[in-house]
């Protein structure tokens, strides 16, 4: 009777490691992807903060280039209005000369 109760808790041990095995592989598992995802979060913020920094130290040319462009069109403008005399009217071409 010793031999069936040994045997028994033989049994329950060996089900108890198999399942303590399968637990502690699952554990490394979703270490393993808790640190992929930490890495890949880790490039994302070093990259954003790069790019801003980038942002920050850059010139903003196109500000001085449309403040030059800007003054030069009004001008334009309003003296093209002034000069009515620089018109000069298009007569319809007569249908008779095509014949």
């Amino acid at each position: 009777m010793n031999n069936k109760i040994k045997a028994e808790e033989l049994l329950e041990m060996i089900k108890a490691g198999e399942i303590f095995r399968k637990q502690q592989e699952e554990e490394k598992k979703s270490n393993t992807v808790i640190w992929v995802l930490a890495i890949v979060g880790a490039v994302a913020v070093i990259a954003t903060i790069a790019y801003a920094v980038y942002l920050y130290f850059t010139p903003d040319y196109l500000e001085d280039f449309e403040d030059d462009f800007d003054d030069d069109f009004d001008d334009d403008f309003f003296e093209d209005e002034e000069d009515d005399d620089d018109i000069i009217p298009i007569k319809p071409a007569d249908s008779s000369e095509d014949k």
